[in-house]
């Protein structure tokens, strides 16, 4: 299992696209994570400092602030710069690619939803666990 059903790992997803944020979210949920999704990335920040992610999953392109604007944000944070992020995004994974100080993994969609949660464990092994 994901997490210790007392204490989940807290993941925060970001996508204007809210089919693909809300199949994430449930695929995560599925295997015991408290997710929450934002629709860009100046909502994901007004939700950070409360909800407090292990880990941030973003798409690139975004209105108001992007993947990669976002990123630089949270790495900006005192308390939240170490938090593992992933790039889920089209055509600008390549700009994610370029950035490993931003991004700790990118997947270029459409992506296989098996290894992408495999990466979340990998780079979140104990997320949320006191």
């Amino acid at each position: 299992m994901a997490a210790d059903a007392k204490n989940p790992r807290r993941i925060l997803v970001v996508d204007d696209e809210w089919l693909l944020a809300t199949w994430l979210a449930e695929a995560l949920e599925d295997v015991g994570y408290l997710v929450q999704t934002a629709s860009d990335g100046q909502e994901a920040l007004a939700h950070v400092s409360t909800f407090r992610p292990d880990l941030v999953i973003t798409d690139f392109m975004m209105p108001r602030l992007t993947g990669l604007e976002l990123a630089t944000a949270l790495r900006a944070l005192p308390d939240l710069g170490n938090t593992p992020i992933i790039l889920v995004s089209g055509a600008q994974g390549a700009i994610g690619r370029g950035r490993p100080d931003l991004f700790e993994a990118v997947f270029e969609k459409p992506y296989e939803i098996d290894a992408l949660l495999v990466e979340v464990s990998r780079l979140c092994p104990n997320c949320g666990s006191a």
